[in-house]
């Protein structure tokens, strides 16, 4: 559990490193400008090809290849290929772009944890300091508590912070 004594990432980046890693997503993006966008609808109901399936994909793939003659012309086989090649080449740009989205999301995760900790430790000296009469504590721990009372009433369950 982060605490003030465990500071696991201390850095940030400058505004010419996040400007150049946001225009190298860009290039990226720009580079495949076949990628589409699917509707929630669409994911939910397409056929997806996972380990099993994929095996079954290649074998028929085989099949096709070694028997012509057999499937109608209308099976564009050329296209066949070219949608799995394609499905194999953006599979393993995805392993790649999984990787890096998990550690951005760690990070953001890790940053954020260590930001609210410490402010809520803030939060806890400002309530011990306004009781001791501390002035302008008070008004703090005031302001802070009902921005607190606000983020933990909005709060999902999975990121509720224990006090």
């Amino acid at each position: 559990m982060p605490n003030l004594n465990s500071n696991r990432i201390d850095v940030i980046m400058t505004d010419a490193e996040l400007l150049a890693a946001k225009t190298k997503f860009a290039a990226l993006e720009a580079s495949l400008p076949f990628l589409i966008g699917l509707t929630p609808e669409e994911r939910r109901s397409l056929p997806k090809i996972n380990v099993s399936n994929k095996v079954f994909v290649e074998d028929a793939m085989m099949h096709i290849r070694n028997t012509p003659g057999v499937l109608p012309a209308y099976v564009d086989v050329a296209k066949l290929e070219k949608d799995f090649k394609l499905f194999g080449q953006l599979d393993e740009l995805l392993g790649l772009a999984k990787r890096i989205t998990e550690k951005i999301q760690d990070t953001v995760m890790l940053a954020g944890s260590e930001s609210y900790v410490t402010t809520l430790t803030a939060y806890r000296l400002f309530g011990a300091a306004a009781l001791a009469g501390i002035p302008g504590a008070d008004t703090a721990h005031s302001h802070l508590q009902t921005r607190f009372d606000q983020a933990m009433n909005e709060s999902a369950p999975e990121t509720e912070v224990k006090k």
